[in-house]
């Protein structure tokens, strides 16, 4: 792949790169935010335990001249700064990591059971970077600046509990929400979804109690067995996508944890499955859980189960689509900074987000609807390593190789976040 070329400093004319971003002012942001990055990389906590992730960012964002409110929804920290009349724009960035052992032999690597293995580490670093930009340029904007770090994406329960906890009504109803989010594209690249398409998939997460009747491995016939019926509800759940999503229909269906006994003497009494379900569209997302729900209870019967077994749905976000008209303004804000050979189209993906509670598929939460959202992908590969591989073995997001080229894609990052919060603000 050819070298990426450097930002552009050009004048303010519509089209142009912001004179806020100027490299001597983006450099100023890049060391704390990258001092944040190191720390919180090496220091991850999963979700529903970002208690001190989210002192850490809370702390840079005081730094930077926001007034912050911890706590909110749990972990979520939210900075406020206000620069006069204008519109209200959110940045949002999450404090979560993922529950794996990681691999990379980075020197700041986490030793620990969690692991940034998605980037989150990565976009809190960008956020804090970001609202120190713009905290430096208060002369270039008007409005009022909104950044949220949400605990709990992974598990897709921290935006629902920080906007049931009034994160609208207490700082206010925003004009925009932004966020981007790490992907393994060559470092400085920036990919927006489409104007028809979603962003990133519906999804589900359930668990299944399938409930038998426990006894000695020497008389199976006096227990019913749940993991027979277990496995049974495996096999047959891969006849939903196989045979009830229409071929054209993006449909995923995962078993990701299968938990039952303590010995392989003892047949137990329950085996417990736990179930994701991803769809780019939401009426698909929804035929595959009714479809879901009756294979369970069908295997239970015919397995003479003792009781039915009990499906809890963990959670549950919508397709994620941006708002076309303030995605083309925001990529062409991009394509100005950066120029026409950085910025790229992005296709649908099965990757789930709750970022989508934010508009106006969480308007059940806030009461609002009509809140245009922007979302993009940003490359954390090292062009060096996608020319030696041409784009293939890069290790994705949630591997335990998953290693972003930190100085090249914190400084874009930064940049890109601020380019969309200015386009978003108002000029002066």
């Amino acid at each position: 792949m050819t070298h990426l070329p450097p930002p552009q400093e050009t004048a303010r004319p519509r089209g142009a790169a912001h004179p806020a971003l100027s490299p001597a002012l983006a450099q100023e942001a890049i060391r704390p935010a990258l001092t944040l990055y190191l720390d919180v990389h090496r220091h991850p906590e999963t979700s529903g335990e970002e208690t001190r992730t989210a002192a850490l960012f809370a702390d840079r964002l005081t730094a930077a001249g926001l007034d912050v409110t911890r706590g909110v929804g749990g972990h979520g920290v939210v900075g406020v700064l206000r620069n006069g009349d204008g519109p209200r724009v959110y940045l949002r960035a999450e404090l979560d990591a993922l529950p794996l052992q990681e691999r990379t032999g980075l020197p700041y690597a986490s030793t620990g059971p969690a692991m940034h293995a998605c980037g989150h580490d990565l976009h809190l670093a960008a956020a804090a970077g970001a609202a120190d930009l713009l905290a430096r340029t208060t002369h270039h904007w008007r409005g009022t600046l909104v950044v949220v770090g949400q605990p709990a994406e992974e598990t897709l329960t921290g935006a629902r509990a920080m906007l049931a906890d009034g994160l609208y009504e207490r700082f206010g109803r925003p004009g925009t929400v932004l966020a981007q989010h790490a992907a393994p594209l060559p470092a400085g690249l920036i990919a927006h979804g489409g104007p028809h398409a979603p962003v990133a998939a519906a999804s589900a997460a359930l668990t299944v109690v399938v409930h038998g009747r426990g006894g000695h491995a020497a008389t199976p016939h006096l227990t019913v067995d749940p993991v027979v019926t277990a496995a049974a509800v495996i096999g047959r759940l891969q006849t939903v996508v196989a045979r009830e999503a229409a071929p054209a229909e993006q449909l995923a269906l995962t078993v990701g944890t299968l938990r039952a006994g303590t010995a392989v003497n003892v047949v137990p009494d329950t085996a417990e499955l736990g179930i994701g379900l991803r769809a780019l569209a939401d009426d698909t997302l929804d035929r595959a859980m009714t479809a879901v729900d009756r294979i369970v209870r069908a295997e239970c019967a015919a397995s003479a189960c003792p009781r039915d077994p009990d499906l809890t749905v963990l959670s549950r976000s919508p397709a994620l689509h941006g708002d076309p008209a303030a995605t083309d303004a925001v990529r062409a804000a991009h394509t100005a900074l950066f120029g026409p050979a950085r910025v790229t189209g992005w296709p649908p993906s099965l990757a789930a987000e709750d970022f989508p509670l934010y508009g106006d598929a969480g308007r059940e939460l806030h009461g609002e609807d009509g809140i245009p959202l922007v979302y993009w992908m940003l490359g954390t590969t090292s062009p060096r390593q996608w020319a030696a591989t041409g784009g293939a073995d890069i290790p994705p997001n949630h591997s335990p190789r998953f290693a972003p080229a930190i100085r090249t894609a914190l400084p874009a990052a930064i940049t890109a976040l601020t380019a969309a919060a200015l386009d978003r603000l108002a000029g002066t």
